[in-house]
């Protein structure tokens, strides 16, 4: 583990978008290569490794410096959700430097410059509503800002290990190792942050003025304090979503008030735990508080807790198919080789008529059997009406949760701060045996 020591805030590279154009519309003057630049750039792709402006300029990058805390840049066309089931396109603002630069491979990437805590003002309004409790906003603000800055700083020494891939099986996870010419990006892969464009309030203002360098440790170390949007009831441990290793904070446990130790990893217990209904934090939400702490896009989104979807053997195959892009020909049997305490899959065999094979961990699983993620991995599929062959004709997946189920449970989190528990508590709650301290002030 690597210890950490008060310093001066860090400054982030957050790689906003991709392509092999990009316009940028500046907002004040901006220092492009010792020249005052202003108004409207378009940034293409010259060869494989140089970026040319329509200014003028040509290099491997590009930096556009502000000349005034009053500069903003816009880039048009920003995909947000990508891949997911609200994937959409929006024109976003941001603040600090702007660098354009070429990855070697004929592809432009935008990653904007620029300190943590202003990039933690929109990190929060943008995963959740800037409205939320304030107590939630604060234990967000301490959660995100332990997250992004492990990353610069990780705690365990994750890249000796690496993905799967043969003709038998395929088994990978989506983490930092995506990265190489930033820090995080700004979608869901990491972190979102939408720039100025996601409205911030005076509560998020004053969650982080109040939280101002605290970060989550534990035995000194930083954490790697993950969340997502619902865990269904259960938190799910670290191994079961990415590289086989797990930390003493990231525990298994049931989102309830009195919480407990769990595993639904045997076949039935998975199906009784996911074909009911218990109790917990982040089972309930009232329409109040889901419309408190979810943006409009996330509220398209009702049944966070418990959700069911549908297919006919075609469309199953067909999504398959595409996803993977391997035919698999019709699914006879998807088989459950592994879960982790929570229920959610990391392995599953997927037989067809033409391949049979083998794929993990969550997020590969939920990307291959949807046509953008399923909420979860945390399912049961129920294979009907098999035809003269006994294969399926019609499959349902019956599910919990919405995302890996890591860490803290944004939904739960958010019912504790409108039943009165101060952010220290949501964080011990989903974090056992953790500290807050103050990194820098």
């Amino acid at each position: 583990m690597q210890h950490i020591s008060p310093s001066t805030q860090p400054v982030l590279r957050v790689g906003i978008m991709s392509g092999n154009a990009i316009d940028v519309t500046l907002h004040g003057t901006y220092l492009c290569d010792g020249t005052d630049t202003t108004g409207r750039i378009r940034f293409t792709a010259r060869g494989m490794k140089s970026v040319e402006s329509d200014c003028g300029q040509c290099a491997t990058s590009i930096r556009l410096i502000p000349t005034g805390n009053e500069c903003k840049f816009t880039l048009s066309n920003v995909t947000i959700g990508i891949g997911f089931h609200w994937q959409q396109h929006e024109n976003q603002t941001f603040e600090g430097m702007l660098e354009i630069i070429s990855d070697g491979n004929g592809q432009l990437h935008a990653i904007n410059h620029i300190d943590v805590e202003s990039y933690l003002l929109s990190v929060v309004s943008s995963e959740m509503n800037a409205n939320a409790p304030e107590e939630f906003l604060k234990a967000h603000a301490v959660i995100s800002r332990s997250w992004v800055l492990a990353q610069i700083h990780p705690p365990l020494d994750l890249d000796r290990y690496s993905c799967t891939d043969t003709e038998e099986e395929c088994v990978r996870w989506y983490d930092k190792e995506a990265h190489r010419l930033f820090d995080v990006c700004a979608d869901d892969h990491c972190q979102r942050y939408q720039g100025c464009t996601r409205a911030s309030t005076p509560q998020v203002a004053s969650a982080l003025k109040t939280t101002r360098g605290q970060v989550l440790t534990f035995d000194g170390a930083l954490c790697d304090a993950r969340f997502s949007k619902c865990c269904g009831g259960i938190t799910e441990r670290f191994s079961t979503c990415w590289q086989p290793v797990d930390t003493p904070y990231l525990q298994v446990l049931t989102d309830a008030e009195q919480q407990s130790q769990a595993d639904c990893s045997a076949e039935h217990d998975a199906r009784r735990w996911i074909m009911s209904h218990p109790d917990a934090f982040c089972a309930n939400p009232s329409d109040e508080v889901l419309a408190s702490i979810l943006n409009n896009y996330d509220r398209d989104t009702p049944h966070l807790y418990r959700w069911s979807i549908s297919y006919t053997a075609a469309q199953l195959s067909d999504i398959i198919r595409r996803r993977s892009g391997l035919d698999y020909g019709r699914i006879i049997s998807l088989t459950v080789l592994h879960r982790g305490p929570s229920g959610r899959i990391d392995r599953l065999e997927i037989r067809g008529t033409r391949l049979t094979r083998i794929i993990g961990k969550e997020l590969e699983i939920r990307r291959t059997l949807s046509e953008s993620h399923l909420y979860s991995s945390a399912f049961v599929a129920e294979p009907h009406d098999p035809d003269s062959e006994g294969i399926p004709t019609e499959w349902t997946l019956h599910g919990a949760g919405w995302g890996h189920g890591v860490g803290l449970c944004q939904t739960g989190a958010a019912v504790m701060a409108t039943k009165g528990y101060s952010y220290d508590i949501i964080l011990s709650h989903y974090f056992p045996g953790t500290r807050i301290s103050t990194l820098y002030r």
